[in-house]
């Protein structure tokens, strides 16, 4: 399924290299071409003749030097690739990769690459979560680098808990999965929304919420990927838009209704991941608000356009129509009543959580069909996940003939 493909892998110190060999194998029995680059520390964990041996290439350490008389230039390694997968990724070169410090072969090479990349994190627990590392993983997702986001299990501390890198097996279904797509939504139009809406009090504050848009923009992301063409409407986001996304940006839940009904028509797939707020002020002030020290501040709300209700109840059976659930109550009956009662073909039941929601690059969720059949999707990385909303919609089309 790869054959012919290039593939670099990138090796870091950490005790997870021990499972590249591994890796090295099944990729070449899939009749890829693998060369691998190994960071000085990572000599102490895997050794550059164990690599040569798997891969029928040299190991590749040293960028600025000669090996055998041959300059390693970083510049044609990037563009020899069809990919780059960095695995295991530590948090020292996850730091290198966001900021461009290229002291090596591997993160020079990572600069200079034309071609996807992946990067695979192991690290303990605590080093994972940390907030530095945390900024480092977005800022490569903004940059439009791929997480395989690592598993919770006994680490090499003794400890337990999120850090243990993906297993090999996981790691190459994931890459051919992607080398996959065929662009089965190729000429589908597809509206998405993302972000929070703010309703203004006055000139200055707002009414909103913590959403950062990430699960919206990875989805219109996979539609992209997946052939169509994909108008996203969002508020303020906190992430970027991929290119070859139409964006329209609106602050309001009625400007984004607008929006929308002005699309919808004209649009296959409608998926509603926007955090609409539910209620706006009746009455905004034209003026900032004074404190005032003696008497208490009282706000009339009333409702914004529900977005989701109004367009659904217009679609057509070609059209597919997804929104998402946040429960704590009874959380699949809740989904499933709003699922019937709005007309959709899927909902999205969202599980709060520490690692899920709002502000966080991963999500865990619950998929309900319109034929009340339930999947639950572990946690795992948003992008991850908005690839299974996509196949949802792949099935509904190919089981349409559309």
């Amino acid at each position: 399924m790869l054959k012919g493909k290039k593939i670099i892998i990138g090796v870091t110190g950490s005790i997870a290299a021990f499972k590249i060999p591994s890796l090295i194998r099944l990729f070449i029995k899939e009749e890829a071409e693998v060369q691998v680059i190994l960071t000085p520390s990572a000599k102490d964990f895997i050794t550059p003749l164990t690599v040569s041996a798997l891969t029928s290439k040299p190991a590749l350490i040293d960028g600025f030097s000669h090996f055998d008389g041959v300059w390693n230039s970083h510049v044609d390694i990037g563009n020899w690739g069809d990919l780059m997968l960095v695995a295991p990724a530590s948090a020292n070169t996850i730091s290198k990769m966001a900021s461009g410090h290229a002291d090596n072969l591997l993160i020079a090479t990572y600069l200079a690459a034309k071609c996807p990349v992946y990067f695979a994190p192991a690290m303990d627990l605590d080093m994972y979560k940390h907030p530095s590392t945390q900024k480092n993983i977005k800022t490569l997702i903004e940059y439009g680098n791929k997480l395989i986001s690592p598993r919770e299990g006994i680490l090499a501390s003794g400890l337990s808990g999120l850090g243990r890198m993906e297993e090999p097996e996981e790691i190459l279904k994931i890459i051919i999965s992607d080398f996959q797509k065929k662009k089965l939504l190729k000429n589908k139009k597809s509206l998405v929304t993302a972000g929070p809406t703010c309703e203004p009090l006055d000139p200055v504050r707002y009414i909103g919420n913590h959403s950062s848009g990430l699960m919206g923009i990875e989805i219109a992301r996979e539609l992209y990927e997946q052939g169509s063409d994909v108008t996203l409407v969002c508020g303020p986001l906190k992430y970027e838009v991929p290119q070859g996304i139409k964006r329209i940006d609106v602050l309001t839940a009625e400007q984004m209704y607008n929006e929308c009904c002005k699309l919808f028509p004209e649009s296959d797939i409608f998926v509603m991941a926007a955090a609409v707020a539910d209620y706006k002020p009746l009455s905004p002030s034209n003026n900032k608000i004074k404190k005032n020290e003696n008497k208490e501040f009282t706000i009339t709300l009333i409702p914004t356009p529900d977005i989701l209700d109004s367009l659904a109840s217009t679609k057509t059976s070609n059209q597919f129509v997804a929104g998402f659930a946040l429960e704590t109550d009874n959380a699949i009956e809740n989904a499933i009543t709003k699922l019937d009662k709005k007309n959709l073909n899927l909902i999205i039941l969202n599980s709060p959580g520490k690692d899920t929601g709002f502000g966080t690059i991963t999500n865990k969720v619950t998929l309900i069909t319109d034929k009340h059949k339930i999947k639950d999707i572990p946690l795992n990385t948003k992008r991850k996940i908005a690839g299974d909303i996509i196949n949802e919609i792949i099935s509904f089309f190919m089981n349409k003939n559309l």
